[in-house]
């Protein structure tokens, strides 16, 4: 059934967005997966803009995503996708960091570059799952915006709206949560990756779902291939 394999998608996309938005309200002016981003905010660093400490922590974000992804190819290896131990420990890792914060055991500048250590390592793990991108968008924008303009939109392009939509959603229930319940603002990601995995877990009619599996498609948003 398509909605078990795009359901999970769109859970990993608002947990990347939960996860981003999470590590840049409460570590600072940093991302956990937007390593394009914190590539330009480095540059800015480096000129003398933004707060104090920001080349350090994107050095730390952008070790811990590398380390992350090699660690995910590495658990993959040449057999292909292992969908299920890669989800399992993308929500050990943003557990732990969830409990971290939400325990108040965060209370120094090196623990918090400890905590975005554990949230760009889950990141790159999840970047690992499903050749369809799911914690990096601009492909997917990109490719959705020429097939609006040639009017070559596909059936697909709904979920494709989705899991747009499920980054914004995940982004604002982090934000929610830290401005109302600050120990729980890192649960959202746990919660959305959490639920991909039961998804991916549960056996239903059909087989394993299809997103993901083989060559990357035009229609999964990320025209320049899959990592």
């Amino acid at each position: 059934m398509q909605w078990h394999g795009e359901g999970s998608l769109l859970l990993l996309s608002g947990a990347s967005g939960a996860a981003d938005a999470f590590v840049f309200l409460c570590v600072g002016q940093v991302f956990a997966g937007v390593m394009t981003g914190n590539l330009a905010l480095l540059g800015a660093s480096a000129a003398g803009a933004g707060e104090d400490g920001v080349a350090l922590k994107v050095a730390v974000a952008l070790g811990a995503y590398f380390c992350g992804v090699a660690a995910g190819a590495l658990m993959t290896g040449r057999r292909g996708p292992r969908v299920r131990v890669l989800l399992g420990a993308e929500v050990v890792l943003l557990g732990a960091a969830a409990a971290l914060w939400g325990l108040e055991l965060v209370t120094s500048y090196g623990d918090r570059l400890g905590l975005l250590a554990l949230v760009a390592v889950a990141m790159g793990v999840q970047g690992r799952v499903r050749v369809t991108p799911t914690n990096y968008f601009t492909g997917t924008l990109t490719s959705l915006a020429g097939r609006v303009a040639l009017r070559e939109l596909r059936g697909g392009d709904g979920w494709v709206l989705g899991r747009l939509a499920a980054v914004v959603a995940g982004a604002a229930l982090a934000a929610l949560a830290e401005r109302w319940w600050s120990p729980g603002a890192a649960l959202g990601a746990v919660v959305m990756a959490a639920g991909a995995l039961v998804l991916e877990t549960v056996p239903y009619r059909g087989g394993r779902p299809g997103p993901g599996k083989g060559k990357p498609r035009p229609d999964r948003g990320n025209p320049a291939g899959a990592v």
